[in-house]
């Protein structure tokens, strides 16, 4: 893998930025997650851990075995946020089950020398999974309470989104050693999986928190219709029922736009951007992008930032750097972060 290099400078609202490529020659990667001292950890779709650290990179063994087909594989990778003590990561993956895969989340110890994953243990694995090869979401964010959320796409069976007695098309709330919090909105309640926290979505591959600690996600629509959402406890999204976009062969999706009980996008995108990554900004070098969310364009090689409220598209950040953006993170000193799928490489983004 090379090492660093100055990519471009690309001007935006709050004046030039610098982007340099990080590491490159990487192979469809999917998520990147940065340590504590400046390292970070790269997944690659195919099944390897990359960590980087004082310009080198190396694979980390021990990793979890994954179904690498389609849109399946490794997945995400979040930092614990008390890494500078427990070194430990969360990685979410495409699991091998009968016929098919499903959504699975484990946890595990970087070493010390960071070339291997100790003490991995698997904490949830959705059920039923599927048999096609797409939509497994799938973002993990470590909540205020140390909660973890995982998103889960519908596994390309939409009804099943809205089925409380699947994991399918939800995001799920559990304790970091894989049990159910007892606040769920659905403990108890007959025929309901527990670690559900909301429902009805489609396929999220963005999510993070805001600076209130509230979750939002960015989720692929259909022909039009990417959402993002502001998740709240319990609460029913819509998908396949309501959505504002249409079938790939153009015919309608549901009922329409809106239904009583579903809630509504914060924003929505036609034509679809394909988002995937989702970061919600700190201030730190740009305070005019104070609290703004940023995502990821796989469809049309950007990354859009929305401010206001209600949100709008406040532009779209783009230059050779930004081919196929599939994550997007901030980094402590407030430089932004993001993963090119289309030249397979990891950029920061700082003040030019």
């Amino acid at each position: 893998m090379a090492g660093p290099g100055v990519a471009e400078t690309i001007a935006t609202s709050a004046g030039p930025v610098r982007v340099d490529a990080v590491v490159q020659g990487l192979d469809t990667p999917w998520a990147i997650g940065l340590l504590p001292g400046g390292g970070l950890l790269v997944t690659e779709r195919e099944g390897d851990l990359i960590h980087v650290a004082d310009g080198r990179s190396q694979r980390v063994s021990g990793t979890p075995q994954v179904w690498a087909n389609g849109q399946g594989g490794l997945l995400d990778v979040t930092v614990a946020r008390d890494f500078a003590q427990s070194r430990e990561i969360f990685l979410t993956y495409a699991k091998p089950q009968g016929g098919g895969a499903g959504t699975a989340l484990a946890v595990a110890r970087l070493s010390a020398d960071g070339t291997r994953l100790e003490n991995l243990r698997e904490i949830f694995e959705m059920t039923p999974g599927g048999s096609t090869t797409r939509h497994f979401g799938s973002r993990v964010v470590e909540a205020g309470d140390g909660t973890l959320f995982l998103t889960i796409g519908d596994r390309g069976d939409a009804q099943q989104a809205q089925d409380l007695g699947a994991h399918n098309g939800s995001v799920v709330r559990i304790n970091r050693d894989g049990t159910v919090p007892g606040d769920n909105p659905f403990v108890g309640q007959p025929g309901a999986r527990p670690e559900i926290w909301s429902y009805g979505h489609r396929n999220a591959q963005g999510a993070a928190l805001d600076l209130e600690g509230r979750l939002w996600t960015a989720e692929h629509g259909a022909r039009g219709g990417d959402e993002v959402n502001r998740i709240e406890k319990g609460a029913n999204y819509g998908w396949p029922v309501i959505s504002y976009g249409v079938n790939y062969n153009g015919s309608a999706i549901g009922e329409g736009t809106q239904r009583a009980g579903m809630e509504q996008p914060e924003f929505y995108w036609d034509p679809s951007i394909a988002p995937s990554g989702l970061l919600v900004y700190s201030g730190r070098l740009w305070p005019e992008w104070r609290g703004d969310l940023f995502v990821g364009s796989l469809k049309f090689d950007h990354i859009a930032r929305l401010e206001g409220r209600p949100l709008a598209e406040g532009e779209r950040i783009e230059g050779e750097s930004t081919g196929r953006v599939r994550d997007i993170a901030e980094g402590p000193d407030g430089a932004i972060w993001f993963l090119s799928v289309f030249d397979g490489a990891v950029y920061r983004m700082v003040p030019g």
